[in-house]
């Protein structure tokens, strides 16, 4: 997983109310299972019970993404009659916080 850069010079440092506060707050997390471009003229012809190839082998890992950025890999698990994600890494503490926006 690519480590994060920012040029900016780092925040103050917050205090423990600012941070309870932070971390209080809720994110929306994505779990990608593969990408794919198409020309709008393939979109437009998709319909009902269309199939759409990825070229992603099932063994490959799946990304978790805050922030439309990945913070995480691991592997799809079903719980139940749900699916989970079961986390085999996780970016480091400063490229998760950049990736929430934090930078």
């Amino acid at each position: 997983m690519p480590v994060l850069h920012s040029p900016n010079p780092p925040p103050a440092a917050l205090t423990d109310h600012e941070l309870e506060r932070i971390l209080r707050l809720e994110v929306p997390l994505i779990v990608k299972l593969a990408d794919r471009k198409m020309n709008v003229s393939e979109v437009m012809r998709l319909g009902t019970g269309a199939i759409i190839e990825f070229f992603k082998s099932s063994e490959q890992p799946l990304e978790l993404l805050a922030n439309n950025k990945v913070i995480a890999i691991g592997e799809a698990v079903k719980i139940g009659e749900n699916f989970g994600l079961r986390i085999r890494q996780v970016g480091d503490v400063k490229q998760v916080v950049q990736s929430l926006g934090g930078e």
